[in-house]
């Protein structure tokens, strides 16, 4: 969990934060945590994946003996089993028949209404998004069919619409992707989540455009905590300050972060950065002409909130020259470039004697590079 690398603080401006709580050193691990909720990203994705860990399956997989549509990878994982509502809903085959934009939202409800009451008080307190439009994502429409996939008396106490429309709320703003494993051979757009998760405290995070954390995970580890976030730090952060991932690749450029952040977060970003490229962007209308607009985003399929995999924009995200953009070296030293990946590069934790690793991991494609590969630059102002 939050260990002693981290202390929760109201921010202002920001709402709830983390911040330092003592001097970090660049590639230590500063968060671990379990999900509040994971639930799968799509009803194609059931059969693929083992419905408790989330590991990909290969033949022969244990059925739930339930519902027959879910399976596990190990004895250990059937006895686990997986969201009781979940399990009820695709036992009477009802799930199969809602539609795409749908899908995403009842897995989430079922398996968040599967919750101990302890723990849906949990996510019920996190943080809200703005209240997307209704055609987006119709919270009275949602608990209608929610209604009509469970059996009335497997309903938790407190059932209503309010509840409903609070969760999804919580949802868009909290949940982290999953993705499936990054392979050269599949294109960024067709590179999807298998499934999607809640983590309480990692929810905290605030976003920067030049982050000095990010966070991976490891669905196909072996062993325990294979669906645990793990964040790490990108250089040293001095204490008492905030530690922020990217909510989205670091190389989007400027029109469409704060698009994604006013219509999913409902704020402005006004980061370094931001303010940086804010003046490039008053220049070009000056001029009578944006060059962004030229500009196509392949996006991944999205989660609804939090980190969503990493989607994917061409270019390197400064839009000018050195001079014009003192953050360029960030993207030299920490954005992965093998071909189309444009991960995130975080130091290994220290060794055990404390000195850095000297070594590179990416947090979508899993690549390492050796430091020797990686600019020392010598910019401070990339130190917290």
């Amino acid at each position: 969990m939050i260990g002693n690398a981290l202390r929760a603080a109201d921010l202002d401006g920001r709402g709830r934060g983390l911040l330092a709580a003592r001097s970090i050193r660049e590639g230590e691990v500063i968060l671990t945590e379990p999900p509040l909720v994971v639930y799968p990203a799509s009803l194609g994705s059931i059969p693929s994946f083992c419905s408790a860990c989330f590991r990909s399956l290969s033949a022969p997989a244990s059925p739930c003996p339930s519902c027959r549509a879910a399976a596990f990878c190990s004895p250990a994982c059937a006895a686990a089993s997986h969201p009781r509502l979940l399990c009820a809903a695709l036992s009477g085959g009802k799930l199969a028949s809602a539609t795409e934009p749908h899908q995403e939202p009842l897995l989430f409800l079922l398996s968040a209404y599967s919750l101990q009451e302890p723990s849906l008080r949990v996510l019920l307190s996190l943080s809200s998004a703005p209240t997307p439009p209704p055609s987006q994502q119709d919270p009275a429409s949602l608990h209608a069919m929610v209604v009509a996939l469970v059996p009335p008396g497997m309903l938790p106490q407190g059932f209503s619409p309010d509840i409903t429309a609070a969760l999804l709320a919580k949802d868009r703003t909290n949940s982290f992707s999953i993705m499936e494993p990054y392979r050269p051979e599949v294109s960024q757009e067709l590179r999807k989540a298998r499934a999607y998760a809640v983590y309480p405290q990692a929810s905290r995070l605030n976003h920067d455009c030049l982050p000095n954390a990010c966070h991976f995970d490891y669905p196909d580890m072996p062993g325990p905590g294979n669906t645990d976030i793990v964040v790490r730090a990108l250089h040293d952060i001095t204490e008492g300050r905030e530690v922020c991932i990217s909510y989205f690749a670091a190389n989007w450029q400027y029109k469409d972060r704060q698009l994604r952040l006013l219509e999913d977060y409902g704020f402005q970003c006004e980061c370094e950065r931001c303010q940086v490229e804010s003046k490039w962007k008053l220049d070009d209308d000056k001029d009578g002409s944006n060059g962004d607009d030229d500009d196509t985003m392949e996006e991944e399929e999205e989660g609804d909130g939090g980190d969503d995999g990493m989607e994917q924009e061409e270019g390197d995200g400064s839009g000018g020259s050195e001079d014009d953009f003192p953050h360029a070296y960030f993207f030299v030293r920490y954005l992965c470039d093998q071909g189309d990946c444009y991960g995130m590069l975080a130091p290994l934790p220290p060794l055990l004697n404390g000195e850095p690793s000297h070594v590179f991991e990416c947090n979508v494609c899993g690549h390492l590079k050796k430091e020797d590969d990686v600019p020392d630059g010598g910019d401070s102002s990339m130190a917290d």
